[in-house]
């Protein structure tokens, strides 16, 4: 099977008892595996790095047998890591996973994409009833998510120049100092860091709150397919993802 065509579960029965609607792999393992480690990593990143910019836990007793904040720190680099390995994997799976995964899902190159941008858009300004019928990401959600992985990079390079101001001597991530320059220096990047997180956070809102809507509107298991990786479409949309404001 190549990597663009969909695994059709012919025998599944569609949510609804609606005939019209076949069962499609749509996201593979890859992709549901670095969406949530981005997700929990977030989560760890943002809470201790609140902490490390405004500490709240007052402790008695000497620093040194504590160790809270370097503790947090810990934890946050850690956190850190993790974050950027998904994130360089998701990069990598753009280009060799399946068809829904792929870079020209997130940037609209082919013609057919950049024709749906237009309907896309006046269903979410309630122009129309019913969205085209792209299997994967439509072409506004694509470029929205490009933007994410702009944030994305903008974090981790700002959370690696951040790091070389207290990096050891002997740390091969002093090697990243250059980059303190181009943020303005340590409190340009540390306010940018900030501001990064928050945007990402707004994000993720709207990402779930889309993405509930989408499957209530469709019943196509939208949530439900970031941990299956199957999605229930139109059949017509298994020939033609998009197919339905365009001529054929």
């Amino acid at each position: 099977m190549s990597a663009a065509t969909p695994l059709v579960d012919p025998a599944s029965v569609p949510p609804a008892g609606d005939l019209n609607l076949v069962r499609v792999y749509v996201w593979e393992w890859p992709v549901r595996l670095t969406h949530w480690l981005v997700v929990l990593s977030l989560f760890v990143l943002s809470v201790t790095g609140i902490y490390i910019g405004h500490p709240f836990l007052s402790v008695s007793g000497e620093a040194r047998t504590l160790f809270v904040m370097g503790t947090i720190k810990v934890v946050h680099y850690y956190a850190a890591i993790v974050f950027a390995l998904a994130v360089f994997s998701r990069v990598v799976w753009l280009f060799i996973g399946n068809s829904y995964s792929h870079w020209d899902r997130f940037l609209p190159v082919p013609e057919r994409r950049r024709r749906g941008i237009l309907p896309t858009t006046k269903f979410y300004l309630f122009g129309l009833r019913k969205p085209p019928g792209f299997i994967g990401h439509n072409p506004l959600a694509g470029m929205a998510y490009t933007l994410v992985f702009l944030l994305y990079f903008t974090m981790i390079a700002t959370g690696l120049a951040l790091y070389t101001v207290n990096a050891s001597v002997h740390s091969p991530f002093r090697v990243f100092g250059f980059l303190l320059p181009f943020f303005g220096g340590p409190q340009g990047a540390r306010w940018i860091h900030h501001v990064v997180m928050w945007l990402l956070w707004g994000f993720a809102a709207h990402h779930v709150y889309s993405a509930i809507l989408m499957s209530q509107i469709e019943g196509n298991a939208t949530m439900e397919s970031i941990f299956s990786g199957y999605k229930f479409v139109q059949r017509d949309d298994v020939i033609y993802s998009g197919y339905r404001f365009f001529p054929k």
